[in-house]
């Protein structure tokens, strides 16, 4: 049995709710609006908002990073590519006949697995970890900047759509 998301209906009412509530990209990359906060309350405030407000957005700069990373290493991408293509040779193979070895027979759970061993090495060799915490790194330094620097403050946000709202006090 084949993972599909696509069968999912919570994960294909997942995606379309982020592509639904993707905020404008003029928006979100309007410069006039990146100011640095004046003191730490305001940075306080304005991470969160930014983070509910364009958490679309930054689910699309965490995947374009990811596809960055596979583009400008061909290693790994030939690798997750073999990967696929093993997976679904192990498929294809088990449609027509069950494979035994030793006389037990393998699942197709048991097959991809087996797959999924073997290719570990050549994940490893390909750079898998760095590229991991590269991508983890890189989006998330990017997201707070833009969290921390955007004035959210200055865009019309109606209440419902803003949800709730840290009350900050002055001390």
């Amino acid at each position: 049995m084949a993972l599909n998301l696509m069968n999912n209906p919570a994960a294909a009412e997942w995606i379309h709710s982020r592509c639904r509530n993707i905020r404008p990209w003029t928006t979100f990359l309007n410069t006039a609006r990146f100011v640095a906060p004046n003191n730490a309350g305001q940075c306080y405030q304005r991470i969160p908002k930014n983070l509910k407000h364009f958490q679309s957005n930054y689910i699309f700069v965490f995947l374009g990073l990811v596809a960055y990373c596979f583009v400008t290493s061909p290693l790994l991408l030939l690798t997750i590519a073999a990967t696929c293509g093993a997976c679904y040779i192990v498929r294809q193979k088990n449609i027509n006949r069950k494979i035994q070895i030793l006389g037990h027979e393998l699942t197709l759970i048991e097959q991809y697995a087996i797959v999924a061993v073997c290719t570990v090495p050549v994940f490893m060799y390909a750079g898998v970890g760095s590229a991991v915490f590269w991508i983890i790194g890189a989006s998330f330094v990017l997201i707070m900047i833009h969290a921390t620097f955007f004035a959210v403050e200055t865009l019309n946000i109606s209440e419902e759509e803003e949800g709730f709202a840290f009350q900050m006090e002055t001390v």
